[in-house]
């Protein structure tokens, strides 16, 4: 475990834990396996003697088919094999499989830290078991000011124990509630798995870089070129033998992302659990109107893609965190989305909801770090690595 204390100090303390919830590992449906050998009933059209003893000395070196190896894919959904009949120069019968040569559903590790009320995610191809971790977490304690990578290293965990190679950490935006460890899990994996996973975000976070670094006197040197891919709308990328898409989802944040792999979207801070609704957007840049336009791309989606949610606060009437929901359940139960609410009532609803929330516990310490691409600041000449905190000052004259 690493741990780094940042000279400044903050005032709140809570405690960290962490739910470790994997999914089952699932087999490729398109792996076929057992004898190739084909029954003298191959073919079963009625003929004379004098043609059954012909086919009956042709069968065994033309029926014969290539055997198919376990765990590797055909280039087509189906297996065909077509023995050619040298009586005739014809194809004989062909002989089908219809299983599907490759499950396009991926393997899903979902954690929850508990502190932040973040959902992480290991998302694997089962074929080639090369994977994507999607929003890690780093911890961090604004009283001690110190970070720690136990959330990170369970992340790490899942991925040693089962082999796995990490082909991409992917952020769904800036975000400001908690520290990404994509950093820390890039120099970490360079060095397990002999090679370093580019760090990947949407195009627009250049947009809150600038907003914020100014805020913060952060210089441009420490966050331009960070991270290392920057996502077009829409653009399609690989996870092993998986095809993944890049869904711009502004609203929260203008540089949101979610990305769709298979029937599942991970969409980040847009939509949550069906009974706390939608995602806050009073964050600079953020807008309801989009929101609504973002969540009604994502419910138009097929009933049964699953929505893996950014975070969970789960009321007391719930208990449990859960990492996702269908869209046929958003449709059905989201108290900000069902069907029959219209945009101007869940305009109405989600501003005046963000009226009421104060500011994040990490905002600032979050944004510092997280537009750096999950880098430090770079120490002073003493070697302290600082974070800005801004004073409220109120009825005092100084």
């Amino acid at each position: 475990m690493t741990t780094v204390r940042l000279p400044l100090n903050t005032a709140l303390q809570t405690t960290a834990a962490r739910l470790l919830t994997p999914a089952p590992a699932r087999t490729c449906a398109g792996r076929i396996a057992g004898s190739t050998s084909v029954g003298p009933r191959a073919y079963s059209q009625s003929c004379t003697p004098r043609q059954h003893a012909r086919q009956a000395a042709l069968r065994e070196p033309f029926l014969s088919p290539k055997p198919v190896v376990p765990g590797r894919r055909n280039k087509s959904p189906f297996c065909v094999l077509s023995p050619r009949t040298p009586w005739s120069g014809k194809q004989g019968r062909a002989l089908y499989s219809t299983q599907p040569a490759v499950s396009q559903e991926p393997t899903i590790h979902s954690l929850f830290e508990t502190k932040t009320g973040t959902w992480q995610y290991v998302v694997v191809d089962p074929s080639t078991l090369n994977s994507v971790i999607i929003d890690p977490v780093l911890d961090y304690d604004p009283s001690t000011r110190t970070i720690t990578t136990q959330s990170a290293d369970a992340l790490l965990s899942v991925v040693k124990e089962n082999g796995y190679k990490v082909q991409w950490i992917l952020e769904t935006h800036a975000h400001a509630d908690h520290l990404t460890a994509a950093y820390y899990l890039q120099k970490q994996l360079a060095e397990q798995q002999g090679y370093r996973p580019p760090i990947g975000i949407g195009k627009r976070i250049t947009q809150v870089q600038k907003l914020f670094g100014g805020r913060y006197g952060i210089p441009a040197k420490e966050y331009e070129g960070n991270p290392d891919k920057l996502f077009d709308d829409d653009e399609v990328f690989e996870i092993g033998d998986m095809k993944a898409t890049a869904i711009h989802l502004p609203g929260h944040t203008p540089d949101h992302l979610g990305y769709k792999i298979g029937d599942n979207v991970f969409c980040g801070d847009s939509i949550f659990h069906v009974d706390i609704g939608t995602a806050r957007c009073d964050f600079p840049g953020g807008s309801v109107n989009n929101l609504w336009k973002s969540a009604r791309k994502l419910l138009a989606m097929p009933d049964h893609v699953k929505i893996w949610t950014g975070h969970d606060y789960p009321p007391d009437s719930r208990g449990k965190p859960v990492a996702y929901m269908t869209v046929k359940e958003h449709k059905e139960q989201n108290k900000h989305l069902k069907d029959g609410v219209t945009e101007e009532e869940f305009v109405a609803l989600r501003k005046e909801r963000d009226a009421m929330l104060g500011e994040p516990r990490l905002l600032h310490q979050s944004l510092q770090i997280n537009i750096r691409g999950g880098h430090l600041p770079e120490p002073t000449e003493v070697g302290h690595r600082l974070l800005h905190l801004p004073l409220k000052v109120q009825g005092v004259k100084l």
